[in-house]
């Protein structure tokens, strides 16, 4: 029965999220990862800082892509050449996608680190089997490199899934802090006399119960929401640090940066911004709106 298969399917993820049992493993490759993809600037580069998106997801398209096509193409006669170059095109490029994954991976939450593990040994069974499927064609044996990349497709398939799970269900990579934005009331909100906040400081605020972080820069004054967005982290808590030449605040759960005076994420493990409201001076009070 459909719903029956559906239960099963959320009774599984849910175990898999609860299997301590992995913990083991995954906290030994957590810091096995954060030795080896050392350095601020390249887990940044890694984590999509630069370009205000995670980069896992964008590197994800060229391997899957190719595989499907190739997929396809062996589902149709005397197209064993351009099947085997996009094989093979998939097989490296699921490398720089794998370094990503596992970078932003090592940050995550352990429950989310648990789906997290699973959906990486799926790809790697994946990636075994296309690199498999690749010699076999190579070396002529193309019924079975057609098995072989079938069955890549399907592990992952079974990966990607996983990924959805982690991305959706478990708003992992997700800018966390945006939601909040929906429990505000249109219109523009009085937070705080101007006066009384400290130059190049920060004060923690509300707007209707929502957490915000209001920071003066000479007469022009910033407001963003409190939250951070990448795990929920205080902000209102964190240090604020000179990064690039920019005041930012550092969210004090996982050390995400974010530039004071507009949101721009400095430093990972967040690649979003931070979100910030609209705010002006009225009267000498502090005002703000959604932006």
């Amino acid at each position: 029965m459909p719903g029956g298969n559906a239960d099963g399917m959320r009774a599984l993820l849910t175990r898999i999220e609860q299997a301590t049992g992995l913990d083991r493993i995954g906290d030994r490759l957590q810091q096995s990862v954060q030795r080896r993809i050392s350095g601020e600037r390249v887990r940044d580069l890694l984590h999509g800082v630069w370009l205000g998106h995670p980069l896992h997801p964008v590197l994800i398209q060229v391997p899957m892509g190719a595989w499907l096509s190739a997929a396809v193409l062996d589902l149709l006669p005397n197209h064993r050449r351009a099947a085997t170059t996009l094989i093979g095109i998939g097989t490296v490029a699921a490398l720089p996608a794998a370094i990503t994954g596992a970078n932003d991976w090592a940050s995550l939450s352990r429950e989310q680190r648990r789906i997290g593990l699973v959906h990486a040994a799926a790809n790697a069974i994946a990636l075994a089997c296309y690199a498999g499927s690749t010699i076999a064609r190579i070396g002529g044996r193309h019924p079975a490199g057609r098995r072989l990349g079938f069955a890549g497709l399907a592990a992952a398939g079974a990966g990607g899934f996983l990924g959805g799970h982690l991305a959706y269900k478990q708003a992992a990579g997700v800018n966390q802090a945006v939601p909040e934005l929906h429990r505000i009331s249109a219109g523009w909100h009085p937070i705080v006399e101007f006066a009384n906040l400290p130059e190049s400081g920060m004060a923690s605020r509300q707007v209707d119960d929502v957490p915000v972080l209001v920071y003066r820069h000479g007469e022009d004054v910033t407001v963003l929401l409190a939250h951070c967005a990448h795990q929920n982290g205080p902000l209102d808590q964190g240090e604020v640090i000179s990064a690039d030449g920019h005041a930012c605040v550092v969210c004090p759960w996982h050390g995400s940066a974010f530039r004071l005076t507009d949101g721009t994420v400095a430093h990972g493990p967040a690649a979003t911004d931070q979100q910030v409201l609209r705010s002006r001076v009225v009267a000498g009070v502090v005002q703000a709106q959604l932006p």
